[in-house]
This record gives structure tokens, C-alpha cells and sequence, in this order.
């Protein structure tokens, strides 16, 4: 019986790894059930310790996230204006675009809200469209760099779950 719920669990925290594909908070959802985990079946794997470290690699994710895009952006030349707007954007297109694609459109949506948070936001600010979309550039390309650490730190924090609770 200890490997079907094993396996049911480990299942569960994979799915929870996919909503990052959706910008969807799956780091912190794996956290929160290795918390459950921990409460439910005190004696099979995990601990509290485990636990806050998985919440510690999650808010490292959260703001790797974060700073790639507003780095990116900067190094571009976006404004705090634009680098805002390129945030905004991001959170919006994520949004706009979770019902296409089988879920995968808000992975694209959130890239390209970023771009074009960051376009108009620098273009209300009356900078120039060649600067502007230099800008733009910085704020997806530093967007697709976030993301992806973000879901390389969330597989990890899946692979650290498995062997402690695989009985």
C-alpha cells in the first residue's frame, strides 16, 4: 500500500510541476503538498526541515523570475516605466492566453504580454519605437530566462521528493 500512495503523491507533486508550464504558482503547490504529506504521514520521508527548504527553493524561483525579466529589460534600456509594464504584461498575457493551447497558451501569453507591457508602457512614456522594442526585446528575452530557471528549480525540488518518499 506504501507504493500506491507513494506513486499517487509523486504523481500529484508532477502535475503540481506542470502549472509552472501555465505561470501557474506549481512550485509553491508542490511545497504546500509536501507540507501535507509531512502532516498526514509524519513518518514516511519528509519533514518540516524538508519542507521549508522546498518553500526556500520556491521563493528563490519566484524572484529569479522576477529579476531575469527586470535585468533584462534594463539591459536593454527599458525604463522602471517599461520594466513594469513588461511585469504587468507578462501577468496579463499569462492570463489571456491559459485557454488556448491546451493550457501551453499561457506560456506564450506570458511571454509576449511581457514584450508588449514593456512596448506600450515605453511608448506612453514617448520614447521612441526603435528603443522601445529594443526594450521589449530585453524584458521577453529576460522572461523566457526566469521561466526557465524557475521550472529547472522546480523539477529539482520534484527529484528531492522522490527518493525521500519512494518507500
Amino acid at each position: 500500500m506504501d507504493y500506491f500512495w507513494a506513486s499517487l503523491f509523486l504523481l500529484l507533486l508532477f502535475a503540481a510541476q506542470m502549472l509552472n508550464i501555465f505561470s501557474l504558482p506549481g512550485n509553491w503547490l508542490l511545497a504546500l503538498f509536501a507540507g501535507a504529506w509531512v502532516y498526514l504521514r509524519p513518518d514516511h520521508g519528509l519533514g518540516w526541515v524538508f519542507v521549508g527548504v522546498l518553500a526556500g527553493i520556491a521563493l528563490v524561483g519566484e524572484a529569479v523570475e522576477w529579476a531575469a525579466q527586470s535585468w533584462g529589460a534594463r539591459r536593454y534600456g527599458a525604463s522602471g516605466r517599461g520594466n513594469f509594464g513588461g511585469i504587468v504584461g507578462a501577468l496579463v498575457g499569462a492570463v489571456i492566453g491559459a485557454p488556448f493551447l491546451l493550457g501551453v497558451g499561457a506560456l506564450i501569453g506570458a511571454l509576449v504580454g511581457a514584450y508588449a507591457g514593456c512596448f506600450v508602457f515605453e511608448l506612453t512614456k514617448g520614447r521612441p519605437r526603435a528603443e522601445a522594442n529594443r526594450a521589449s526585446m530585453g524584458a521577453f528575452f529576460g522572461k523566457s530566462l526566469g521561466m526557465t530557471v524557475k521550472l529547472a528549480l522546480g523539477l529539482t525540488m520534484f527529484l528531492l521528493c522522490v527518493p525521500r518518499v519512494w518507500p
